[in-house]
């Protein structure tokens, strides 16, 4: 009878063949707009959502934040934290591992956008006027 298919209800060697084609087909995804149209297509918002807010506590239980500042930062559940602290530290450290690649990869630039989105920072008027700081950017250049 058709319905919903149950991981251990498989055999290893179906196992072996959908997860093995799941993960070789995200591993040919080469550019963020084919990872965003693939998963689009692939799940919905819902799930896209719940996926997302697992990475963010990956995030903040790395950066040590405790539950309470997560729950209150993110509104999720205690189990929610849990179980994503379970896998954190007992998985095959795929969190830890993009997690590190994405912080190194942004973190210059997650700086330079915060400075530059403070209104009416320096930085700030800066970019937003740059032809009246026109001398002073093409100094601070070199």
């Amino acid at each position: 009878m058709p319905g919903k298919v149950k991981y251990h209800e498989l055999t290893s060697d179906q196992k072996r063949k959908y997860l093995g084609e799941f993960y070789s087909m995200v591993a040919l995804l080469e550019s963020r707009q084919e990872v965003k149209s693939f998963f689009k297509d692939l799940l919905t918002l819902s799930e896209i959502t719940m996926i997302s807010r697992r990475i963010q506590i990956a995030k903040l239980l790395l950066e040590g934040k405790n539950y309470d500042e997560i729950r209150k930062a993110l509104k999720a559940g205690r189990t929610n934290i849990s179980q994503v602290e379970k896998w954190l530290n007992n998985g095959f450290g795929g969190y830890k591992n993009i997690i590190t690649k994405y912080n190194k990869k942004n973190k210059i630039k997650d700086k330079a956008s915060f400075k530059s989105s403070v209104p009416f920072s320096r930085e700030w008027v800066r970019k937003k006027y740059p032809m009246h700081y026109f001398l002073s950017n093409l100094l601070n250049k070199k």
